[in-house]
């Protein structure tokens, strides 16, 4: 089955380097179905699964931070209808790499995609998300090259520009030290400035490295994330952790916007070294569980004592 529909030239062309929006037919795989879901649901590793709600969506920088909740006690079934009722999303990661299916499917999308644009083999990961009417992804960056790959429901997506003003070197660093956390301040004046973009089925979109980002689900919706990582992407994070690094351990204020070429190889080799070497700050918060899937409750979200993720 052909997984890029309508891909031309100039998506080719235009890769990686601007917004891009296109079509695909992942849909027709039979492996988005409720009945399908419900079964991954029930077989896919619970360390590599997160259930979250929002937090309050009017604080004033960091709305709709995502918190981590307790789903053991819940089955595939009891996670989808959590997943349809209110402020819940399930990210099921590399789920499109652990099970053979949705394994045989990203290597065609990423063999054909590989074509396509002339590029060698990409070594992709592939998460499939499952969120509620009412999910908002807050705004953030991915650290690799990402993909969307909306299969179910109407997804409003917002990109933003890669400027100092979205995205500051600070910001960016700090994600570097941070395993989990890839957040940014947001200010609602920014989406003057947002490409704005209502997902439809069948849609898939991709953008440029770095690029801030932010959802707001329309219905219930389903899709695919894939990332990667190229030499160019590597690269300049391993400049931005040895700056996070510098400005962490010994205060130095440092900045690859001004840095000169020269400059971010000789970081980028040497944040590869430190990485290696173990010499990188580690400034990831605990994970820490704050509420359970509870079917007896309208939205499936009851609070609880909050105790650190063991699962």
């Amino acid at each position: 089955m052909k997984m890029l529909a309508d891909w031309s030239d100039r998506h080719s062309e235009k890769f990686q380097d601007e917004v891009l929006t296109f079509q695909h037919n992942l849909e027709k795989s039979g492996l988005f179905t409720d009945e399908a879901l419900i079964a991954l649901l029930d077989t896919h590793p619970s360390e590599q699964m997160d259930v979250c709600t929002m937090t309050d969506p009017d604080h004033p920088k960091f709305p709709n931070r995502f918190l981590t909740g307790d789903f053991r006690d819940a089955d595939g079934e009891t996670l989808l209808a959590a997943a349809k009722a209110e402020r819940v999303f399930i990210n099921l990661r590399k789920a499109m790499n652990i099970h053979p299916e949705y394994k045989a499917l990203l290597d065609n999308m990423y063999g054909e995609l590989a074509a396509k644009t002339g590029s060698k083999t990409f070594n992709a990961n592939g998460g499939i998300l499952i969120s509620s009417p009412i999910s908002q992804t807050p705004y953030h960056f991915d650290k690799t090259e990402t993909i969307l790959w909306h299969i179910r429901g109407i997804k409003r997506v917002y990109i933003y520009p890669r400027t100092q003003k979205f995205i500051p070197d600070n910001a960016y660093e700090a994600t570097m030290t941070d395993k989990v956390n890839d957040d940014l301040p947001y200010t609602q004046e920014f989406d003057q400035e947002a490409f704005i973009h209502d997902l439809q089925p069948g849609e898939g979109l991709s953008w440029p490295h770095a690029a801030p980002h932010r959802v707001d689900n329309k219905t219930y919706c389903v899709s695919v994330t894939t990332e990667y990582s190229t030499r160019a992407t590597a690269m300049k994070n391993a400049a931005m952790l040895t700056n996070a690094t510098l400005r962490h351990r010994f205060g130095v204020k440092t900045s690859y916007e001004t840095d000169g070429t020269t400059s971010r190889y000789v970081k980028s080799m040497f944040g590869r070294v430190m990485k290696k070497a173990g010499m990188v700050p580690d400034t990831t918060p605990a994970d820490m569980v704050s509420f359970k899937i509870d079917p007896g409750n309208p939205n499936f979200v009851t609070d609880i004592e909050p105790f650190k993720r063991n699962f």
